[in-house]
């Protein structure tokens, strides 16, 4: 058996642009070189360490020169976490590049002619804008590639805090996270200092042992916090010593809840919180509009970012009060309820029935008497017989999952042939892919770009697309 082939290094490599998945791209000798954690301008060596057919993919060795634009990070995590690979571009660039990606997207995967695209809109708050973190609990945290290197040796400890990139059992201990207000970053590192004083066990993923598992902490504008505290064991006292501890330090937990989770895999979806102490949800406003988030609840992570989200949907869709909605993947109703004040009627479908009881409440606590939710497989709900049961929609809003639309949803809504349809995506390239499946019957009359999570490469855009004459 032949030895494999040793790929190169490239050296004094200029990297030029930002491509998929936010990775840096450089151009080397007719071929493309991805690689990661760079910025346009930095000039670097790099290991090829991927030779595909069209591309290569390395990783930097050395790099030579910073580029200008680049700044210093603010978080000390920066690097090893894997969240945030953009705090090193300034915002204005991120948001540069986030419109490049929409319009590659459309142009080069969907093949439709587009029109003029709106300038990306940026988030108010480029730090502190989420509204939900879950961090996880490992018996031993992750050494950094300095820590390895200094030769100093390190006890075992535990950990409370986020994945390794690609490693689903490493977890980095987290000290301080820009990411979510306070107190989320209070909170967190008070459970760890509590958990450690009081001997309780950090879980063991590949051994599948220990009490404590997981925590998930939401808040609302208003300063409201939620705690979901998740355990691996069931032990009484200890899982209520931990809970006292946290009501009594911090009055801002208005909804104390927990949930004992055995099982392999951490998904809470198939799992039922126990309300330990306050009430089970928390209220968010919406313009005029209120909306109760439980602990599973589907709500945009960034508040004051999906309200102009939301706003942007309801302008595309310039309803009269006079049109058929039908609201496809409606989560929680919230795209739903905000337009019915504005329709005749809204139908909203979802898969998780959750959801879909929340979106019913929350039409009530708002007095909205409009709307309409059935929950089941998009695919196999929003069929024929259900569109001439229920009525063909003048407009569709559909905001679906990074996968996109199933092939069946697409011929479902060329079948209904509403007279628009606002496609709300967190995935262009999905999106680029639907949009071209649709382009038979619809043109693209309007493009928004979002950004809802500044320093990451993730990016919305909301399309309009109007029925062809």
């Amino acid at each position: 058996m032949g030895r494999k082939k040793e790929l190169p290094l490239l050296e004094g490599v200029k990297i030029t642009d930002i491509g998929a998945e936010g990775n840096a791209l450089a151009r080397v000798e007719n071929m493309v070189v991805f690689v990661p954690m760079m910025i346009p301008g930095d000039v670097a060596d790099i290991k090829v360490v991927r030779k595909r057919k069209k591309f290569l993919e390395g990783r930097v060795v050395k790099i030579r020169e910073y580029s200008p634009d680049r700044i210093t990070p603010r978080c000390s995590h920066f690097g090893v976490c894997g969240g945030c690979k953009w705090q090193h571009l300034p915002y204005k660039l991120q948001l540069k590049y986030k419109e490049k990606q929409v319009i590659d997207n459309l142009t080069r995967i969907g093949k439709v002619d587009l029109p003029h695209i709106n300038t990306i809109l940026g988030s108010a708050d480029e730090y502190y804008y989420r509204n939900k973190l879950e961090y996880t609990f490992s018996d031993k945290r992750w050494l950094t590639t300095a820590e390895v290197k200094s030769g100093i040796p390190l006890e075992k400890e535990p950990a409370l805090g986020f994945h390794i990139p690609g490693l689903f059992d490493k977890v980095l201990d987290i000290v301080e996270c820009h990411l979510q207000p306070d107190p989320s970053n209070s909170i967190r590192n008070s459970i760890r200092r509590y958990a450690i004083e009081k001997g309780l066990t950090f879980f063991d993923l590949k051994e599948q042992k220990g009490l404590l598992r997981n925590v998930v902490i939401r808040n609302s504008l208003d300063g409201n916090v939620m705690v979901i505290m998740v355990f691996f064991e069931d032990d009484l006292d200890k899982r209520n010593g931990l809970l006292d501890f946290l009501a009594g330090e911090f009055p801002q937990i208005t909804s104390l809840q927990y949930v004992i989770n055995s099982k392999k895999n951490s998904s809470l979806n198939d799992q039922d919180p126990v309300l330990y102490k306050g009430k089970d949800y928390l209220v968010e406003n919406m313009d005029s509009l209120k909306f109760r988030i439980g602990a599973k609840s589907f709500y945009q992570t960034n508040t004051r970012q999906g309200i102009v989200l939301y706003r942007i949907a309801k302008e595309f869709a310039g309803l009269t009060g006079k049109e058929m909605v039908y609201d496809l993947y409606t989560g929680t109703g919230t795209i739903a309820n905000y337009l019915a004040g504005s329709a005749e009627k809204v139908i909203g479908i979802e898969y998780v029935d959750e959801a879909v009881r929340d979106a019913r409440i929350n039409s009530q606590i708002n007095n909205i008497n409009n709307t309409l939710f059935f929950s089941g497989d998009m695919k196999d709900v929003l069929s024929e017989k259900f569109i001439s049961e229920n009525g063909p929609p003048d407009v569709i809003v559909t905001d679906p999952p990074r996968a996109g639309m199933h092939n069946d949803v697409i011929k479902a809504i060329l079948f209904a042939a509403p007279r628009k349809i606002v496609y709300v995506s967190c995935n262009p390239a999905t999106q680029a892919r639907d949009v071209q499946a649709l382009s038979q019957d619809y043109f693209v009359a309007e493009v928004q770009p979002v950004d809802m999570f500044p320093h990451t490469h993730h990016v919305e855009n909301i399309a309009l697309l109007m029925r062809k004459v």
